[in-house]
């Protein structure tokens, strides 16, 4: 049976495994890509590692049974012994790519954090169910908001006297990670809802570049020399720009968010997200009494523009049809938000 599978190495190449799979070994492999290797014959020497290797053989193993066929002398330009382990892991897993399939576009309209967190989970769940097809979403908030990761302690995070005295709403979000403090035009928030076949073969932390891979490229098109920075940011040589967080559905659907600062008010940060200067030089600033502007600075343009740029950039890789939230969707959503993101259990599970 023959099997393929395509890797596209964050800021690397190309690299595709077609496999001949009978019973529960690999009879046989042909490795290619647009990478570099020499010499000519190190490509024979892959191909021959993998083949006989069982298929439940793990990524780590495939890498290393490759690493042992090559010794000393062989250049790999644009990706390695690594990236050939997952584009095999990806062919025996049958692994879905981001051409196989119709992307749709959602810009929507302001809603209230809460409703946000709620329609992250309803929108993944059709994604999973087959209701919906894998969508790219760009938020807009009503008001300001601090957002924590789903397993942080509120208390430890968050100053609520600070938090009442900016007019802030504080939320929990289903995914882990940090938090997030958002403010209305000021902030670039968006999801990607996808098949689990999308990152079959990718473990949790490859996935994270896997999925950022394409606003990099958008980033650098607007002139930023952004670049990925394990597990889940999004960076700079200004400072930070975005922070990703991520989650895995039962249902077979992925869900994938990040918000990038356009410009921030640092000093109301401060106040109300219990964060030390340490941190805050993290985003881009060594000063709590200035905005941290990464994306309006570094472009020069509109926070709109930004936006309709980086859609565009997601559209001429992979096609981008334009959709909607319908009202469903969004009663489904505030039944959740009734049940589960309005509740105090749910804001303070980590007290």
């Amino acid at each position: 049976m023959g099997m393929h599978g395509e890797y596209k190495v964050p800021g690397g190449k190309l690299v595709v495994a077609d496999l001949d799979v009978v019973g529960d070994h690999i009879r046989s492999a042909q490795v290619s890509g647009d990478f570099f290797l020499e010499p000519d014959d190190a490509l024979e020497r892959i191909n021959g590692a993998l083949a006989g290797l069982p298929v439940v053989t793990p990524a780590a193993q495939v890498a290393a049974r490759v690493r042992g066929v090559l010794g000393d002398g062989v250049e790999m330009v644009g990706f390695s012994p690594e990236a050939v382990a997952v584009a095999v892991r990806r062919a025996l897993t049958g692994a879905t790519g981001w051409h196989d399939h119709q992307w749709q576009f959602v810009h929507d309209v302001p809603r209230e954090p809460a409703l946000q967190m709620a329609l992250d989970e309803v929108l993944t769940e059709q994604v999973g169910s087959g209701e919906r097809p894998p969508t790219l979403r760009v938020w807009e908030w009503d008001r300001n908001a601090v957002i924590i990761g789903s397993f942080q302690s509120l208390r430890n995070e968050v100053d609520l006297d600070g938090a009442a005295r900016n007019d802030v709403t504080v939320v929990r979000r289903i995914s882990g990670g940090g938090a997030m403090f958002v403010e209305p035009g000021n902030t670039i928030t968006y999801s990607l809802y996808v098949p689990e076949s999308l990152v079959s073969g990718l473990s949790f932390v490859e996935s994270y570049a896997f999925l950022d891979d394409w606003v990099i490229g958008a980033l650098n098109d607007l002139g930023i020399a952004a670049t990925y920075q394990p597990i889940n940011d999004i960076t700079s040589p200004a400072g930070k720009i975005a922070g990703a967080a991520q989650k895995r559905f039962a249902g077979g659907a992925v869900l994938h968010h990040v918000t990038m600062a356009y410009d921030m008010d640092a000093t109301k940060m401060l106040q109300v997200l219990r964060i030390g200067r340490e941190k805050l030089s993290d985003k881009g600033t060594t000063s709590a009494n200035k905005r941290v502007d990464p994306l309006r600075s570094q472009t020069g343009l509109e926070r709109r523009e930004v936006i309709d740029r980086m859609a565009a950039s997601f559209s001429n890789r992979y096609g981008l049809a334009d959709g909607a939230i319908d009202a469903d969707t969004v009663a489904r959503a505030e039944a959740l938000v009734a049940t589960k993101f309005g509740t105090d259990e749910w804001l303070k599970r980590v007290p």
